[in-house]
């Protein structure tokens, strides 16, 4: 008898451009994770329009974040890739989901009171709703697994306790997910700031390494980075910060341990340390660059990995919407 596999759902917002955190935090993960899971990956872009965004540069970003979805290894045939916007049950839950959310629980919110401190003049009502429209595309899918970084647990959290305040008040409906927490070394900070995460929305773009960034641009950021006095390449986060971020990113990309980069690199100087972890991320950049270059030219096909992917999403996301409408006492016909 065949093993069914567990349900697995991530999305990503189409603003700005991902880094190399966002590669080896999520991304990279994928390819692997949907051999183990019914994986369904969503281009976010409901979530995204919480803040002002340019129309053309949203749908631009949408279809691109789709390829590079698919440049990482996301097999369409094998996972659900579809767009969050094209499937209205998202929304549709959410207004539902919201009856069974309180305003307290949203105020308390780390993403809304950091958003809103940094968008002062657009502190709108989607802001504050978002953490209940991505309980609404993790519950949609009867979801039983969801990557997160530690900054998202929040949200996880906050989508456990909604499905199991709704199951207490009708009766089970909605599967309660778990998180998937990345290994140690998955969260990668700011070239420049290196006891804070590395942003795409980094207000300082050289901090930040992005993965449409060619060769001489990665050098250029690496060889800027932040580092120390001491001239000893050492992993010891509390007191060697952007040392170790360092090593926390040659490490990942050369898949080699710590212990094994610090004997590499062992009375070596900066400037060497540096133009090597450089060289290393742009040797591993340049081939998903490419493959993601060559889908983008394929616009046809790239659209109708989308339609596909909504059609797939659609008829799951209906199942559990149906199911709750019934519970809520909406009349369907």
């Amino acid at each position: 008898m065949e093993e069914v596999k567990k349900t697995l759902y991530s999305g990503v917002q189409p603003t700005n451009n991902l880094t190399i955190g966002n590669l080896l935090g999520t991304l990279r993960s994928w390819r692997g994770l949907q051999e183990d899971y019914d994986c369904i990956f969503a281009a976010a872009n409901m979530h995204a329009i919480t803040v002002r965004q340019n129309p053309a540069e949203l749908r631009q970003k949408t279809l691109a974040l789709i390829a590079l979805f698919l440049a990482c290894g996301v097999d369409p045939e094998k996972s659900i890739v579809y767009v969050q916007s094209q499937v209205p049950a998202h929304a549709e839950l959410c207004w539902a989901l919201n009856t069974f959310t309180y305003v307290g629980e949203m105020e308390r919110m780390t993403q809304f009171k950091d958003k809103s401190a940094r968008h002062a003049d657009n502190i709108n009502m989607g802001l504050m709703d978002y953490p209940v429209l991505m309980a609404a595309d993790i519950l949609l899918y009867q979801t039983d697994i969801v990557p997160v970084g530690l900054d998202q647990r929040q949200h996880l959290e906050i989508s456990r306790d909604i499905a199991q305040r709704f199951n207490n008040v009708y009766s089970p409906t909605f599967k309660v997910p778990e998180g998937l927490y990345p290994k140690m070394g998955a969260k990668i900070c700011d070239l420049l700031e290196p006891t804070k995460k590395m942003s795409k929305s980094a207000e300082n773009p050289n901090g930040a390494v992005f993965l449409s960034d060619d060769k001489d641009t990665v050098l250029r950021k690496f060889k800027r980075a932040v580092t120390d006095s001491e001239n000893c390449i050492k992993y010891a986060p509390e007191t060697k910060a952007g040392v170790s971020n360092l090593l926390t990113i040659y490490c990942a990309f050369s898949d080699k341990s710590v212990a094994e980069a610090e004997r590499e690199f062992d009375g070596k100087g900066y400037g060497d340390f540096k133009l090597a972890v450089g060289e290393v991320v742009a040797d591993k950049l340049a081939p998903l660059q490419a493959e993601h270059n060559r889908l983008l030219a394929d616009k046809a096909y790239l659209e109708k990995v989308m339609a596909d992917g909504a059609e797939r999403a659609y008829k799951l996301a209906r199942k559990t919407l149906s199911k709750v409408y019934k519970k809520i006492g909406f009349y369907q016909v």
